[in-house]
């Protein structure tokens, strides 16, 4: 089974291998990566692990801002995609943590039916007072989330799509595929949540807007949850705001959504499983000097960027200023002061 991950970076060299190998563990055979204006040795590192096998990395063909779709237009007519059996869109902040047999991607395919689609929910991971950046596995570092049926006051929470190569595809986009709009009923694909259950109505036909890339979470995690550590460090937060994201240029990030991600209600260590194979595929990957060379120019880049933005006084408040915030998501605290149990 070839199954292609598809994602699109901007100074995530720090990250990049432990994505790789992780997906590797999933059964993910291929990777096609879209980068754009990297300086912290991203696309370098890329192009090395280009010259290896399984690995495509493409300049991001984005003529404006929206770098995600464009790429993921472009991706559509990639041999690695055309010829995946599977195809996986995520982010490398995403990790796919499937509960049921083997703990791969084809256990999960199986468990489901076989569909068309895999939707699986987000469960997102706080920083929980982590402040310095470490090069070390993120999935060890970060273990509590929100309760992980309710996101703040959300029921539905944001999903993201394994794709079938028969999928009667319209095109990709970054949670899910389309299929085109008049479609005959009995040609729409089949197509479950992380439990193999049919997703929602409005969410299969995308009715509306709400519905186009989530759906109650209650009860759809039972073979797969992913895990989304958006947040990692207080370090590379500040990175992250800096270099804005694949999405939206120089966009910055005001407290709101570290509020809203930083919820450590709940433990979840069940990712751990994973971690003695990640921590030796790392290690097999870092026994080649050129790759481990260029990640740790990654990492150093990393630290130094922070260094940099710890000078100058409007990050150095932003750190300040997330550091003291309460683990509680917007709105909590304001209802534990009526209630008078702050």
């Amino acid at each position: 089974m070839r199954i292609t991950a598809v994602t699109c970076v901007k100074n995530e060299g720090p990250f990049l291998l432990e994505w790789i190998a992780f997906n590797r563990l999933l059964g993910v055979t291929d990777f096609l990566f879209y980068s754009n204006d990297c300086t912290d040795g991203t696309d370098a590192l890329l192009d090395a692990l280009a010259e290896r096998d399984g690995v495509v990395h493409l300049p991001n063909p984005a003529k404006g801002r929206n770098y995600q779709m464009e790429a993921l237009k472009d991706a559509q007519r990639q041999a690695v995609v055309r010829n995946a059996d599977w195809v996986w869109v995520a982010d490398v902040d995403e990790f796919l943590n499937i509960h049921v047999g083997d703990h791969t991607i084809p256990a999960l395919i199986a468990a489901c039916g076989n569909p068309q689609a895999i939707s699986v929910t987000f469960q997102f991971f706080a920083n929980d007072g982590v402040e310095a950046f470490e090069d070390r596995p993120v999935i060890e570092q970060f273990t509590r989330s929100h309760n992980p049926d309710l996101w703040c006051s959300e029921s539905a929470i944001e999903v993201k799509t394994l794709t079938r190569k028969d999928f009667p595809l319209h095109y990709y986009g970054a949670h899910r595929p389309f299929f085109k709009d008049k479609l005959p009923e009995a040609k729409r694909p089949k197509w479950t949540d992380g439990s193999g259950r049919k997703v929602q109505h409005k969410f299969h036909v995308a009715a509306n807007p709400r519905r186009i890339r989530k759906f109650p979470a209650a009860g759809a995690r039972e073979f797969a949850t992913l895990n989304h550590y958006a947040l990692r460090s207080l370090d590379s937060y500040l990175v992250k705001n800096d270099r804005g994201d694949v999405n939206r240029e120089n966009r910055a990030f005001d407290d709101t959504y570290w509020r809203e991600r930083n919820d450590r209600a709940y433990e979840d260590r069940s990712i751990l499983r994973y971690l003695p194979a990640l921590q030796t595929a790392l290690e097999v990957m870092k026994s080649d000097a050129e790759i481990a060379r260029l990640h740790d120019a990654c990492c150093a880049a990393h630290r130094a960027k922070r260094d940099d933005l710890m000078a100058q006084p409007a990050y150095a408040e932003m750190f300040a200023h997330l550091k003291a915030l309460p683990p509680y998501p917007p709105g909590e605290v304001e209802l534990m002061e009526e209630l008078g149990l702050s």
